[in-house]
């Protein structure tokens, strides 16, 4: 029951990530710096929903004289046709997500990790087309059977797969479109300095109020 659950919450984030898509939207991208990853599988991901598309119009034909069968067929055609289309719109509207605080490295609707910048020990650009799969503490997640990042973490962070057994992590490998300009924008951001909001005396997490400008002085009244 729990695998149908997980599987049908999985189909329907593709199918809004479909919606999302078309309406050239993006999902939790607020508040920091997006980073594609969607671009080099674009053109496979539509060849194969082509193939699907022409599988589709065959078998129509070829089962135009049973309209119950045809029915069922063309339904579960249409239906793989928007899943391959959902998989890569999936990737294009969530993509990588940089803030001041975190990194958050997806994967389509598969891989959400958020890591807290302090916990990055450090990154590098390495393009990896072959990749163990057997090393513990690792994760791999290639576009296109490639990675151009490794991030290294001081401290293992919990990742969660597809049905929810728990890993802890201390290697991520993974893609990005332009992997120069992020490996820049996550030094920068780990070297940044943070800057704590003043507080009032006594209280914490609210903002200290500006300074009230000084009254202007009473008008000089002239002597008689």
């Amino acid at each position: 029951m729990r695998t149908a659950c997980v599987l049908l919450r999985h189909e329907l984030r593709l199918f809004v990530s479909l919606g999302l898509w078309m309406a050239r939207r993006s999902h939790g991208t607020e508040g920091g710096t997006a980073f594609g990853y969607a671009r080099g599988q674009g053109p496979v991901m539509f060849g194969f929903a082509f193939v699907c598309l022409v599988e589709t119009l065959t078998m129509s034909v070829l089962l135009r004289d049973l309209p119950a069968v045809h029915r069922v067929v063309l339904f579960l055609d249409v239906y793989t046709v928007a899943f391959v289309v959902g998989l890569h719109a999936a990737n294009v509207v969530r993509p990588h997500l940089l803030d001041a605080e975190e990194l958050r490295i997806r994967r389509g609707v598969h891989v959400d990790l958020r890591i807290p910048l302090h916990q990055v020990q450090g990154v590098r650009r390495e393009l990896r087309a072959t990749h163990d799969t057997r090393g513990t503490g690792e994760l791999d997640l290639p576009v296109g059977s490639q990675t151009s990042l490794t991030l290294q973490l001081a401290q293992p962070v919990a990742h969660f797969t597809f049905l929810g057994r728990r890993r802890d992590i201390h290697t991520v490998r993974f893609h990005a479109d332009d992997a120069d300009r992020l490996v820049q924008a996550i030094k920068q951001a780990r070297s940044a300095p943070s800057r704590p909001p003043q507080t009032y005396p006594g209280r914490t997490g609210r903002p200290a109020p500006a300074a009230a400008p000084p009254a202007p002085a009473p008008p000089r009244r002239s002597a008689r």
